[in-house]
């Protein structure tokens, strides 16, 4: 498992739909070791904070094995690593494989994973197709986000030490096939006891069941 490329970017102004709107889509890669910090990396920002980054969404991993999909999908080629707006280009590690709750070793920063990701519309204007949200909520491709848990420095390159397996957990794509999908009364009960899984994703799980009952 490796980290192929470390991306960021701040938050720019942009029109759309005749409208100004800030967002931090944009991420392009960066050389040498970086800074990643319990919120983000240095030189990474994300522009509504209201559902964006924070402790439990503060560095978005995509896996490279997907840009050949997405290529395929859209007949593209024109992709750069950061293409989904994510931090951490990432080669090993897919959805069906990693759990919530895992812990990775990168460089000397260690990091937990907490939930997918749910695109907004932003996304849309990133790949220049408004309909590429649902395209990516449909293919369940959505990549995961890192809650830090000890800060440290981290270089493309490096390799991604998997230190902690989060025992009875689900994996990203389970999660993410459960929320948007839906599925028995008992696997929502999982999923809210999941380790490690981030507050807002225990909240839905946990309204979910309510409104169950």
């Amino acid at each position: 498992m490796t980290l192929i490329s470390i991306n960021v970017g701040l938050p720019r102004e942009i029109i759309h739909g005749g409208q100004a709107i800030s967002t931090g889509i944009f991420k392009t890669p960066v050389a040498g070791p970086v800074w990643l910090g319990r919120l983000n990396l240095a030189g990474d920002g994300q522009a509504d904070l209201r559902v964006h980054g924070g402790t439990d969404k503060a560095v978005y991993v995509y896996p490279f094995e997907h840009y050949a999909f997405w290529a395929g999908e859209l007949e593209r080629r024109d992709f750069s690593h950061g293409q989904f707006g994510e931090n951490f280009t990432t080669e090993g590690l897919l959805e069906d494989e990693i759990r919530i709750g895992d812990v990775f070793r990168i460089g000397v920063a260690r990091v937990q994973v907490t939930q997918p990701r749910t695109p907004c519309f932003k996304l849309g204007i990133r790949m220049n197709d408004k309909n590429f949200p649902l395209r990516f909520v449909a293919a369940n491709r959505t990549g995961f986000y890192l809650r830090v848990l000890e800060q440290g420095m981290v270089k493309a390159g490096d390799a991604i030490d998997r230190v902690e397996r989060a025992a009875g957990s689900m994996n990203v794509r389970d999660v993410f096939r459960l929320r948007h999908a839906g599925g028995p009364r008992e696997e929502f009960e999982r999923a809210t006891r999941l380790p490690g899984l981030a507050s807002s994703w225990r909240a839905a799980f946990e309204k979910r069941l309510t409104e169950m009952k």
